[in-house]
């Protein structure tokens, strides 16, 4: 957590630990009878250590922004996984070149 003068507090999380668990989901509202505007999206990651949570600005409709929000996440977790694979790759067979 970081709080710099005339700023508000910031709170970062880094995962240097496998995440356990990664789900996404829709937090139901309990009111059955509105089947398109019942819940609100969310996603989760977990650890061990931690937990974060990432969901739509309020109990409102999913906006602009929220839509701006989970293509940002959905990009940056395709690079990741990208990245991921590829470094495996490259891993596997430096190893197998080694071995």
């Amino acid at each position: 957590m970081s709080i710099d003068p005339g700023q508000r507090p910031r709170i970062g999380i880094s995962f240097y630990a496998s995440i356990t668990r990664a789900r996404a989901r829709v937090l139901e509202s309990g009111r059955p009878y509105l089947v398109l505007e019942s819940g609100r999206p969310y996603l989760v990651l977990e650890s061990d250590e931690a937990d974060v949570t990432v969901s739509t600005t309020g109990a409102g409709p999913v906006t602009s922004e929220d839509l701006d929000t989970a293509r940002e996440i959905f990009n940056a977790a395709a690079r990741y996984l990208a990245d991921c694979e590829r470094m495996h790759a490259d891993h596997t067979q430096a190893t197998d070149t080694a071995a």
